[in-house]
């Protein structure tokens, strides 16, 4: 079980919104809207894609490394190793 599926639903469905979120703005694009308007709106889905990245990464510290440390051994170091990795990806992004 991974440490989201509990809320696997409330996921999904922010994705979907954001997924809408998206279309929105190819459609903006398509009707040649205010560039500053796109932007916001761009801006809008990134932070919103953020928070979900940040929620994933919660629920992965609290669920997966923190069962991988009580196990110890070479998997609590891949897991530490994994979240690290994934927080530099989302440091750069």
């Amino acid at each position: 079980m991974r440490g989201y599926t509990d809320d696997k639903d409330a996921y999904v469905k922010r994705l979907r919104r954001i997924e809408g979120q998206v279309r929105g703005l190819a459609r903006m694009i398509e009707n040649d809207e205010y560039c500053i308007d796109v932007l916001t709106q761009i801006s809008a889905a990134t932070k919103a894609l953020r928070s979900v990245s940040l929620a994933l990464l919660d629920e992965h510290l609290k669920h997966c490394v923190a069962e991988a440390l009580e196990s110890g051994g070479d998997e609590a170091d891949e897991k530490v190793r994994e979240a690290s990795e994934a927080i530099a990806r989302l440091v750069r992004s």
